[in-house]
């Protein structure tokens, strides 16, 4: 259970990451740092998740 409450967060993470980069896009233009620092945080926070879910498969605690 803690397994899959942790691979929603960093979901939850990812798309609050993505709205931001899309914030910040729109607000700066593209000319800040501000869109590349999320989208490093959001490639950390994707690798992240696949490990979640490689090691929940590899375990069974996901599928069948």
């Amino acid at each position: 259970m803690l397994l899959k409450t942790l691979i929603a967060l960093v979901f939850l993470a990812m798309v609050a990451s993505l709205a931001a980069g899309a914030g910040f896009l729109i607000k700066d233009g593209g000319r800040s740092r501000r869109v590349l620092i999320s989208l490093k945080l959001r490639v950390a926070l994707a690798t992240l998740l696949l490990a979640l879910l490689l090691y929940g498969f590899y375990i069974g605690n996901l599928g069948g």
